[in-house]
């Protein structure tokens, strides 16, 4: 797959006291991918997409974020780039005394001067793309199930138009047919939007029914390529994850909509 990196990462390393999470770590993010990110735990997949972000300061390295040095660049230009960027996080990190519309309008508020009656359109458009009812506009999220606070979360990330999406386990905690509808989504929305999306996650169900190319996270180093790539690594760790028999079972489920589909 070749096409122009929205991020680049060049000899991050990340440290924590005496722990050394990623060390001479290189990554190319592509526009317009779905790049799944997968390791280990204390692998440091979150830590990564903090640091992608500029809300964690590596102790060196470069880090290239749609054309602006996130580490290096003027205040300006990083803020800039972070507003092209949606974020939801693993819990959906909603604001708990904020309705679900007053929630996709945070960012709106923050970053754009709208006059009322457009950000209600507005937020109304966003909680109908991720597929939730208009009269969940109204309620707060301790009203919504989980999986209607993830698709609430991901209104609220795509709140400014993003280019890049980041998502932190977007299906933890769901069940399997709430998992598959929200994978589905995310697709959808990518193909859309043209959005180039990044997500942490240990599914391998999702890795398989909607990731263009998969990293790695091991030996504090980054592994990149497609499934048929790392299906081949003979790396210990890789070879438990993708020939486990979750993942026999994931694949074959991802061949079977593939066919069926096609």
């Amino acid at each position: 797959m070749a096409g122009e990196a929205v991020i680049r990462i060049r000899g991050l390393r990340n440290q924590f006291g005496r722990q050394v999470v990623h060390d001479g770590l290189d990554l190319d993010v592509l526009r317009g991918e779905v790049l799944g990110v997968v390791g280990g735990s204390g692998s440091g997949k979150s830590v990564l997409m903090l640091t992608i972000l500029g809300l964690n300061r590596p102790s060196a390295g470069a880090v290239e974020l749609l054309g602006v040095d996130v580490l290096r660049g003027d205040a300006e230009a990083r803020a800039a780039a972070q507003t092209r960027c949606g974020v939801l996080f693993q819990d959906g990190a909603l604001f708990s005394s904020l309705t679900v519309t007053e929630n996709v309008q945070a960012p709106m508020r923050e970053h754009l001067r709208l006059p009322a009656p457009l950000m209600d359109e507005l937020a109304a458009l966003k909680i109908a793309m991720v597929g939730l009812p208009p009269d969940a506009g109204p309620k707060y999220p301790g009203e919504l199930s989980g999986g209607m606070r993830k698709r609430a979360g991901l209104a609220r990330a795509l709140s400014l138009d993003p280019e890049v999406v980041f998502l932190d386990e977007p299906t933890a905690g769901l069940d399997p047919i709430g998992a598959a509808g929200f994978d589905e989504l995310i697709r959808d929305l990518q193909r859309s939007l043209g959005l180039t999306v990044v997500m942490v996650t240990h599914d391998l169900d999702s890795l398989a029914a909607i990731c263009d190319r998969i990293a790695v996270l091991v030996d504090k180093k980054v592994r990149v390529g497609t499934m048929a790539d790392h299906m081949r690594d003979r790396h210990p760790w890789i070879q438990e994850y993708f020939h486990g028999p979750r993942a026999r079972a994931a694949f074959a489920a991802a061949d079977m909509a593939s066919g069926e589909g096609s």
